[in-house]
């Protein structure tokens, strides 16, 4: 059966297009390039189930049928000699997208391949946000100059609309976690949905998306005020050997409770919306993924990885921060390190702030942070789609 099957790969050529089928589930049609990339990336094994796609899976053979599949070792062109000899005893192996452990390089070029593929559907859920946002800033922008003797109320009413902009981005967002998850997920099974078609299902997720949001923002804001807390202590109180061992002390427990609550959240989005699981499940069976792979090295866990794709991502908008904020901050410093009145400096900053106006470099900056950022997103759904497979 296996011997006629190749046959039949062989006599198809480069061009063809493939179907692979692992444990009763098919993938594809994929053409040659396709599979090349799948198996770059370790999601094809010599061992997967595979035949052309114009083929018929099944043909007639006396009086029973015979199914026409062979292994994606014989597709021509793809795996060695070495891999079509290992692939004739092999088992079947999971599916293309879901087969092997991934390493962080193929987490983050995987991400990438998504963002690339999917990126008008991504940047139409981005734009949901981000017009709002855009429109809140040229507003409150427009304020800063009222002209002529009906400036209050101008003031008044471009007020109100900034602020309407401001909770309509709010709103959004709820909606805009959601649909990373949905889309991602689909992009990487394979398909790609519409639009509409998932922003429609990403509504459903609204409620419960956004009682998870408003709790982590709440947590996160309560540990940074903890932490500010300390730092107060330490510099209104005296020094002493006791006021620095108690305020170490405070500093270990935040610490612990930040890294605690981090690994709690790190993957709520993915069971809130993936799993449809409810606000406690999603925390908890969070938690619990984030503490897997504990057989594997350190930095191969979920919880390091998470860490590490979040610091990757905090350091990129500290750099884009950085420039587009250099000349105000650089001007700052000047007068800091120039004048010694505290009063003095107070009003020549307050002066500095209101003097600069609209700055285009630093708006298009933050327009471009916004377009990239579900970069992010994309990370943390691949690095728990392969969190589960080694879970599983």
């Amino acid at each position: 059966m296996l011997d006629s099957g190749c046959m039949m790969l062989d006599d198809q050529g480069m061009t063809e297009e493939w179907i692979v089928r692992v444990q009763g589930k098919e993938y594809g049609p994929a053409d040659i390039d396709t599979l090349r990339e799948w198996k770059q990336e370790g999601r094809l094994l010599p061992e997967n189930e595979a035949r052309p796609a114009s083929a018929d899976p099944t043909a007639v053979a006396g009086s029973a049928k015979e199914v026409l599949w062979s292994t994606a070792a014989a597709i021509p062109g793809l795996f060695d000699v070495v891999a079509l000899a290992t692939a004739s005893a092999g088992p079947l192996a999971q599916p293309p997208l879901q087969v092997r452990h991934r390493s962080f390089g193929q987490i983050l070029a995987e991400t990438f391949q998504i963002y690339r593929e999917g990126f008008f559907q991504f940047l139409g859920l981005t734009l949901l946000v981000l017009l709002p946002s855009i429109c809140s800033q040229l507003t409150t922008a427009l304020m800063q100059t009222p002209k002529g003797s009906d400036g209050d109320l101008r003031v008044l009413a471009g007020g109100a609309f900034a602020f309407l902009m401001f909770v309509l981005s709010i709103a959004m967002w709820p909606v805009y976690v959601a649909g990373i998850q949905i889309l991602t997920a689909e992009i990487a099974d394979g398909r790609q949905p519409r639009l509409i078609a998932m922003l429609n299902e990403a509504v459903r997720f609204w409620p419960r998306v956004a009682g998870l949001c408003i709790f982590v923002l709440v947590v996160f804001a309560l540990l940074f005020l903890f932490a500010l807390g300390i730092a107060l202590t330490l510099a209104t109180g005296a020094p002493s050997l006791l006021s620095i061992f108690f305020a170490l002390a405070l500093l270990i427990l935040q610490v612990w409770m930040f890294g605690w609550f981090f690994m709690t959240v790190l993957f709520w989005q993915q069971f809130a919306v993936l799993e449809n699981a409810g606000f406690i499940d999603s925390l908890r069976n969070s938690r619990n993924l984030a503490r897997s792979g504990r057989d594997l090295p350190w930095f191969q866990r979920p919880l390091w990885r998470g860490a590490f794709i979040a610091s990757l991502w905090f350091a990129f908008v500290l750099a884009v921060t950085l420039i587009s904020e250099w000349p105000t901050l650089h001007h700052y410093l000047t007068e800091v390190m120039t004048t010694q009145d505290p009063q003095a400096l107070l009003q020549k900053l307050t002066e500095a702030q209101q003097a600069r106006g609209f700055d285009i470099s630093p708006f298009v900056l933050s327009v471009l942070q916004k377009i990239l950022q579900p970069l992010i997103g994309i990370a943390f759904v691949v690095l728990y789609l392969d969190s589960k497979i080694h879970l599983e």
